[in-house]
């Protein structure tokens, strides 16, 4: 492992982020806090129905309402194309996916209960929702189908006749005969079926957009919550709009938070555009809680049957993984790649060398599901983690001994899974040691006796995951010297709150010799910066640190050659330092910014970087969770919590902190409390956080979290991702710790998630 060494700033450095001073003394700018002169507010009217035919009346009331500027419904929209998904992911037979259309507002049929149906746009938010009640809707009520195992039956409702059955896709990957031979040839067969719970994908601030038309030039300008504007504009210009995407720009500001979920192009951006060009003045809607819970896609879902073969010696030979993955109404824009990138990581940290994993997807009337925090690689780590922990007790090695006997060893990297992903380095053994340590695992005994002297019961359950992203690609970095001596870097990444600002900034003041203060950061707009990957799959920092690198390098051999004919001294012997070039050893300097203004030329003051990576990187690392229960109430308290993960270079080990505890607590809520309940009615109850339930700071203990580097060899700068590892490796501990209590008290070795107190009284009653 390399040791780095901190400097004031620089990769290593623990600086705070620059970002928040404005955040926490309310000087962000957010969509909701932009208001365009002239700007109306849009309303969304939504089905309360999951499966309907409709017929709306009253259109000529409502748009003669009171502040009422426009209402449109699907008939309204005709030229507009449908909102598309844009991985068709290829099935088993190489045909593409199932992929009905998806409009703009639902034209006969709604499929979901939140399916968009009118727009509704006034002088106020309050005038449209008063417009909105004039419309008289007559509902036809269709067969609804809730729930992927009800869908595939062969009575069930379909959702889209013209497909035949709910079956969107079936995707494969692995050697299935071979691995069906190793199966038959195994002594030790572990299997369990696992479910993966739907979780609404709750960020701290709803989705927002402001759409505005300039009638002069013919352009389009949308404000709105993203995770970056490039991709947006390329679906909505390209495929919904279908206009050129320099007619379209895209604006985002500060963003709270993301996940996923605000990567995808949504029915309101195109709505607020299209009713600002028909009105000729700007339009804006922001999304309310009930907004998120009933129109943005939802997470996970999946109902898994998995099993192990193993030999004499319980080293596993193979891997079977059947996945049925609900995909709600509509494939969303993801949605069909979640699965499949999931069954690519079936297989985790083991020496597994034969596997087969399908994955089904079905419609439901439900809404769409699609890529949240870790998109897929915790659905598969939750897998092969609860998986191996069941083998260890069948096998009566334990949770530890199973994995060590099954590691892949660090002298077998390069690693390439039969899956295909090539793991580059990896000591998996190193950081399962040094977690159970920290843990005091070998003290637990102690603590559970404890726990049994005041009627609880006490479990301890680890998990060692290793995940793929920052996969391949780049992010160009591009900086300008200003005449002022400060420096500008445009990016097209997105922070939707990671501190980007400052973890770039600190490279650039490493090199240039400046304060962050003086580094001005640009970012979320199309017209300035040209192009853009966005933020997603842990990709920002990997991608885009290391061309923020060699533009920063490559503006300092511009400065000093400047600097050079000035001073009258050899490039060699300048340094920057201070916001000058000075000759070392000496009092001769210049100002970086008379360096800009005694430049002419725009070429010698600005610096392009760009890196480009062939392959993911892969953190890894092992996460130990120490539980209560209260067995009269099925109360489960997380006591202990603690991590070990592999990180390659840390970049600011202050901000990976930050977010490997937002990912341990996102992993651990779903394994506890978030639940997305629809009844048999396709009505969704768990619809406010009234009725679902999100982590608060007192429901978890202290995160003991250290890391054990290994550098990435794929990456230039040896950085590997970080934003949803602590998502990733936390469920499967969490959910192991509770199968550990349950089956030390009473020989119970699955539950469903989440562990809430009823859930979990129900299982311990069901065998006392």
């Amino acid at each position: 492992m390399n040791k780095i060494v901190t400097p004031k700033f620089g990769v290593g450095a623990s600086v705070r982020r620059i970002e928040d001073n404005a955040f926490i003394t309310g000087k962000g700018c957010f969509v909701s806090d932009v208001s365009p002169d002239g700007v109306l507010h849009g309303y969304v009217l939504r089905s309360p129905i999951a499966h309907a035919r409709l017929k709306i009346d009253g259109l000529a009331d409502a748009r003669a309402a009171d502040g009422v500027h426009l209402v449109l419904i699907g008939e309204d929209l005709k030229e507009l194309g449908d909102l598309p998904c844009v991985v068709p992911q290829p099935q088993i037979d190489g045909t593409p996916p199932k992929v009905p259309p998806r409009r703009p507002l639902a034209e006969d049929i709604v499929r979901h209960v939140g399916e968009p149906v009118a727009f509704i746009v006034a002088d106020s938010v309050n005038a449209a929702k008063s417009a909105s009640e004039l419309l008289d809707i007559d509902w036809q009520p269709l067969d609804v189908i809730v729930g992927s195992k009800a869908a595939m039956q062969s009575d069930a409702p379909v959702i889209w006749p013209e497909f035949g059955s709910n079956q969107a896709f079936e995707f494969g990957v692995g050697d299935k005969e071979a691995t069906e031979k190793a199966f038959a040839n195994a002594t030790q067969v572990t299997e369990l079926k696992i479910v993966n719970n739907r979780i609404v994908t709750n960020y701290m601030e709803t989705r927002g957009c402001i759409g505005e038309f300039d009638g002069d030039t013919g352009r389009y300008t949308l404000t709105a919550t993203t995770q970056g504007g490039h991709s947006v504009r390329g679906i909505i210009a390209g495929s919904i709009l279908k206009i050129p995407e320099s007619d379209l720009r895209i604006v985002t500001h500060d963003v709270g938070g993301g996940f996923g979920t605000k990567v995808f192009v949504s029915t309101e951006y195109v709505l607020v555009c299209v009713a600002a060009k028909r009105l000729g003045r700007p339009v804006k809607w922001i999304g309310e809680r009930s907004d998120h819970f009933l129109g943005d896609s939802q997470g996970r879902d999946n109902v898994t049957t998995a099993r192990l073969a193993m030999d004499a010696d319980d080293k596993i030979l193979a891997l079977q993984v059947d996945v049925l993955a609900d995909i709600g109404a509509y494939l969303n824009q993801f949605a069909p790649f979640i699965p499949f990138l999931g069954l690519t990581m079936s297989t985790g940290v083991y020496d597994i060398p034969l596997m087969y994993a399908r994955a089904v997807g079905v419609y439901t009337n439900t809404l769409p599901v699609d890529a949240y925090r870790g998109a897929g690689r915790p659905e598969a780590c939750f897998v092969i983690e609860r998986l191996v922990n069941q083998a260890g007790i069948d096998t009566g090695l334990g949770p530890i001994e199973i994995r060590r006997r099954n590691f892949i060893p660090p002298s077998a990297m390069p690693y390439t899974t039969p899956a295909g992903r090539m793991y580059d380095v990896g000591e998996f053994d190193g950081h399962l040691q040094q977690a159970l340590e920290n843990a005091g695992w070998s003290d637990f005994e102690t603590r559970a006796a404890e726990s049994r002297s005041r009627g609880r019961i006490r479990g301890i359950g680890l998990s060692t995951y290793v995940e793929a992203c920052a996969f391949a690609g780049s992010e160009a970095a591009n900086l300008e010297l200003n005449n002022d001596g400060t420096v500008t870097l445009l990016i097209g990444t997105q922070s939707n709150g990671q501190g980007h600002a400052t973890s770039y900034g600190q490279v650039v003041a490493d090199h240039l010799g400046i304060d962050l203060a003086d580094i001005n950061f640009i970012q979320g707009d199309t017209d300035r910066v040209k192009t853009g990957g966005g933020t997603g799959g842990s990709r920002s920092i990997p991608l885009g640190l290391p061309s923020v690198e060699i533009a920063s390098k490559s503006l300092v051999e511009k400065i000093k050659k400047l600097a050079g004919a000035q001073l009258e001294a050899a490039e060699v012997d300048l340094e920057l330092a201070d916001g000058a070039v000075r000759v070392a050893g000496t009092d001769q300097q210049i100002t970086l910014a008379d360096i800009a203004t005694g430049s002419t030329d725009p070429d010698e003051t600005s610096a392009s970087g760009l890196f480009e990576q062939t392959e993911a990187t892969y953190p890894n690392g092992t996460h130990i969770c120490e539980v209560e229960i209260d067995p009269e109430t099925g109360v489960v308290t997380i006591t202990a919590y603690t991590a070990v993960d592999d990180y390659g270079v840390m970049v600011n080990p202050l901000l990976l902190a930050g977010q490997v505890h937002g990912g341990i607590i996102q992993g651990s809520s779903q394994a506890l409390m978030e639940y997305t309940y629809y009844d048999e009615d396709g009505q969704l109850l768990s619809a406010s956080f009234m009725d679902y339930c999100m982590p608060r700071a007192g429901d978890f203990p202290w995160i003991n979290f250290e890391t054990r580097n290994v550098p990435s060899t794929t990456n230039m700068m040896g950085i590997k991702g970080a934003g949803e590892a602590g998502t990733i490796g936390a469920t499967p501990a969490v959910a192991n710790a509770i199968v550990d209590a349950l089956h030390r008290a009473y020989g119970i070795t699955n539950y469903d998630m989440p562990a809430t107190p009823h859930r979990i009284w129900q299982k311990i009653n069901s065998v006392t």
